[in-house]
């Protein structure tokens, strides 16, 4: 018999089909084992020796292959054809090497689409695992192990509330980071400009002045308001004739087919998908067989396929828009061993697959893939140059047509920004015509910052930058996420406190680390490695000499220290020049002790010197940046009501109000969506009186009411919970907005930011027990329920390529282990029972000194607890 092992049962229920008789296909559900989250799994006194343990959760499939492998002649190694699944293979292999369960032959073969050609050739051209591919793999693993094992703990110990750091993680966190102190220290600037609405022969257009006093104008050349008006004036007394007409041919070429970051880019642009959703939709195509393989770097397309791509805009189009020669794209990548053929369907003639979010991001992936082989796009531009006599003022008019639109008729790349090209049509003019002024005018504007990250452009500075690999863009930028160091807002990444404290420690303590240059420079020898170039313990050695003696140098110095260095580090930025010149660090509370940086239980906060005499702080923020400023806390009024006073505070976790004293005082904090410069005493007001009746409902006839809670504005409505939008929503919201939101609200139960309530997948009724099986996506990833069990969906499988009897099958497998669970209670019960005696011997005082013996165990718990929490900085390492 001939053994295959693929990662996922989608995968091997497929190629079982493709390969009928005599072969047995059997998933690994992803990887089988990892480094133990505990310190000695990667030595480098041996050699950066690893240690490698079995997942328990992969118990089942690792039985199941080792059964298979003991009745079988061959072993065929099919997992997927990139860095990850030559690694997966090779776990596969030791495992079953060390169970001294190998058959005598033993072959690895790759595909990158799963169609029953592409299996069959594959199948007949079998090769050697890659070990410059596991070397690569080994690499990076023990990579991301010591710095998330070495580097972790110092956070934890010198840095209060940082939670991890890594490799690639950390430099991106740091690009964040950077923007928003780039956007900081943004000075906006004014600039007018000068428009003249015209018109010829009936057609209008709109001319802008581009030349001054013979001179060119620079776009912000005008920067007050009086110069503004003086050449608008200039503009309305001119008399206009036209100087010059340029028209030139343009074309525009269609983008090549989509590699990994290409992908999750536009399906961030055009879908609003994240880059981790991307990737798992995208996996899902793969294995059912729409697509060829989705971690790619390349942008090459098969030969057969580009032929078929062809055939199909025949089909679609007429000949024109089909070029001479069919279009040969080149990969960027440096590392041939990684660059696969691009994304692409696997048949040109299926222009639809799937439904939901798989629909979508496949008829992005079918477009794209075929425009990228259809005829460029002709255009024409027009420049139109209107001068007045003396030559001393000009004004110019671009207009552009799309004489052909080639490409454009089926599919055209998405933007990360507003700008557009001139567009729109002009009258035909010939030198010396003189069009009709209707008006002129003159507008305000003012210069932008640069624009936040969204996961578009986030992923498209890595890839330019060099840092990390497309296939881990997703799980970096997730990292972020659950870690709370950035926050998403209109899909805009926000740098956290947490995030941009992390940033400073690392900048002060451990900056080449964090270089973008010297992240890029190792991923070069990472890919070299894979390229057989270039050792995997040269590379770590080189690397673990430095990092382990500053990492040792860190460790040895004191919190408070530490504290102090990045006091100074962030001075700029806490403690920003006031324009007066006075102090930015005098305390504003008692006006002698001076501010600074503190580290507490819960993270930094900023103090004052004179503690305990003076007991001012608040959070970690720019002093005068959004609501951090102290310099407002005061007193605001008398309430309109009640007489007392509304003084507003700022507090460690933040600004708050406050009215009346002691333990009837009522507190409400200042939300995040308020410009500092627009919150008074109204708003004071406003946020003390909540929850706000917002009416009665219509069908229920109970109350609906709108506040603001833990995890910001909502409605509430019989005990259920809608999310409302922004502060002001609290209070403008109606009864008809208010009914719509709850009844959403209850449709998405259980939802994750999804526009329907409706499930990732209905598998159909359990063959038991008649409940109908769902797929759902959770906090924590997907998940299959009957309504009253949750199976969560194993790691690196897509529950939408599971079957009815294997959505059932894991929902029995849960309940099956219920019992289990309820028995690790045990030991607590015992515990309990024997409190009563610890009791009794409090009396005698020699049975206390009994209980005094048994606090080393404590110590052990203790110590489980750490190592779950190292668990968390394996996962985040890269």
């Amino acid at each position: 018999m001939n053994l295959v092992v693929v990662e996922s049962p989608a995968k091997a229920k497929t190629i079982e089909k493709y390969l009928g008789k005599g072969y047995k296909v059997l998933a690994s559900f992803g990887h089988v084992r990892d480094l133990p989250p505990k310190d000695g799994s990667v030595d480098p006194a041996d050699g950066f020796a690893m240690k490698w343990q079995n997942y328990g959760d992969k118990a089942k499939q690792l039985k199941a292959i080792s059964d298979a492998s003991k009745a079988s002649d061959r072993l065929i190694l099919a997992t997927d054809p990139d860095r990850e699944g030559e690694a997966i293979s090779w776990h596969v292999l030791e495992v079953l090497k060390k169970k001294k369960l190998l058959p005598a032959k033993v072959e690895r073969v790759t595909f990158n689409a799963i169609t029953k050609a592409a299996v069959t050739e594959a199948m007949a051209n079998p090769r050697d695992l890659d070990h410059d591919l596991i070397d690569a793999y080994r690499a990076r693993r023990a990579l991301d192990y010591l710095v998330g094992f070495t580097l972790s703990p110092v956070l934890w110990r010198k840095l209060p509330g940082a939670k991890s750091a890594g490799r690639v993680q950390s430099v991106a966190l740091r690009l964040i980071v950077e923007r928003e102190r780039e956007i900081e220290a943004f000075k906006s600037l004014e600039y007018w400009s000068v428009l003249a609405n015209m018109e010829h022969k009936g057609q209008e257009f709109v001319a802008r002045l581009v030349t001054l006093d013979g001179q060119k104008l620079d776009k912000h050349g005008l920067n007050n308001e009086k110069s503004a008006m003086a050449a608008k004036s200039l503009v309305e007394n001119a008399n206009l004739r036209v100087a010059s007409v340029e028209t030139k041919p343009a074309k525009r070429h269609p983008q090549p087919p989509f590699m990994t970051s290409t992908l999750q880019q536009e399906a961030a642009r055009k879908l609003g998908f994240a880059a981790s959703h991307t990737m798992r939709v995208a996996q899902g195509l793969y294995e059912a067989g729409a697509i060829t393989y989705m971690r790619t770097d390349g942008v090459t397309m098969d030969g057969s396929a580009i032929s078929e791509a062809r055939r199909a805009i025949t089909n679609r189009y007429d000949g024109a828009y089909i070029p001479e020669k069919p279009r040969v794209y080149k990969s960027k990548a440096k590392n041939a061993q990684e660059a696969h053929e691009a994304i692409r369907p696997t048949d040109f003639n299926d222009d639809r697959f799937g439904s939901g979010d798989q629909a979508k991001l496949y008829d992005l992936i079918y477009k794209r893939a075929l425009a990228s082989q259809m005829s460029s796009v002709n255009l024409e531009r027009t420049a139109i140059m209107l001068e007045d006599g003396t030559g001393n003022l000009g004004l110019r008019a671009n207009g552009q047509v799309i004489v052909f639109p080639g490409f454009l008729a089926l599919y055209e790349e998405g933007l990360d920004d507003n700008e557009q090209e001139d567009g729109g049509l002009l009258p035909a003019m010939v030198n010396g015509d003189t069009p009709a002024k209707k008006n002129v005018e003159a507008n305000q504007h003012f210069t932008q910052p640069p624009a936040r990250f969204s996961e578009a452009t986030l992923v498209k500075r890595l890839e330019e930058l060099g840092i990390g690999r497309p296939s881990t863009y997703a799980s970096t930028i997730q990292v972020l996420k659950d870690r709370s160091y950035v926050r998403v807002e209109k899909n805009r990444f926000f740098s956290e406190d947490s995030g941009r404290l992390l940033t400073a420690f690392l900048e002060r303590f451990f900056e080449q680390y964090v270089a973008y240059e010297f992240t890029a420079a190792l991923e070069d020898e990472l890919d070299e490695i894979s390229g057989g170039r270039l050792g995997w313990q040269q590379v770590l050695e080189q690397f673990w000499k430095d990092f382990e003696t500053i990492t040792a140098s860190v460790m040895e110095q004191k919190p408070s220290d530490i504290t102090a260095e990045l006091d100074k580090f962030l001075a700029p930025y806490l403690f920003p020049e006031k324009e007066d010149g006075s102090n930015p660090r005098l305390c504003p509370k008692c006006g002698v002790g001076e501010l600074s940086l503190r580290g507490g239980r819960f993270g930094a906060f900023i103090a004052c010197s004179d503690y305990p005499e003076c007991k001012f702080t608040r959070q970690f923020a720019q002093a005068g940046g959004g609501n951090a400023d102290d310099s407002q806390d005061g007193d605001l009024g008398e309430h309109p009501e009640t007489g007392e006073m509304i003084s507003r505070k700022t507090g460690r976790f933040g600004p708050f109000v406050q009215m009346g004293e002691g333990k009837e005082a009522k507190r409400a904090s200042v939300p995040k969506d308020i410009p500092a410069d627009e919150f008074d005493f109204d708003w004071a007001v406003k946020l003390l009186s909540l929850p706000r009746l917002v009416g009665i409902h219509p069908e229920s006839g109970e109350e609906v009411r709108a506040a603001i809670g833990r995890y910001g504005p909502y409605l509430i409505h019989d005990g259920k919970y809608a999310k409302l939008d922004g502060t002001r929503d609290v209070f403008d919201v109606g009864m008809n907005a208010a009914v719509v939101k709850l009844a959403e609200a209850a449709e998405n139960k259980g939802g994750r930011g999804r526009a329907k309530a409706e499930p990732l997948k209905i598998y159909g009724p359990h063959p038991e027990s008649g409940s109908e099986l769902k797929l759902m996506d959770g906090r924590y990833g997907p998940y299959i329920t009957d309504g009253s069990v949750n199976a969560t969906v194993p790691r690196g499988q897509d529950g939408n390529d599971f079957t009815l009897d294997d959505a059932a099958a894991l929902i029995d497998a849960k309940i099956a282990k219920g019992p289990a669970k309820k028995k690790k209670a045990a030991p607590k019960k015992k515990a309990a029972t024997k409190k009563p005696a610890a009791k009794k011997t409090a009396v005698k005082k020699p049975a206390t000194k009994k209980a005094v013996t048994k606090k080393p165990a404590a110590k052990k718990t203790a110590a489980k607890k750490s190592a779950t929490k190292k668990t968390d900085v394996i996962k985040a390492a890269e």
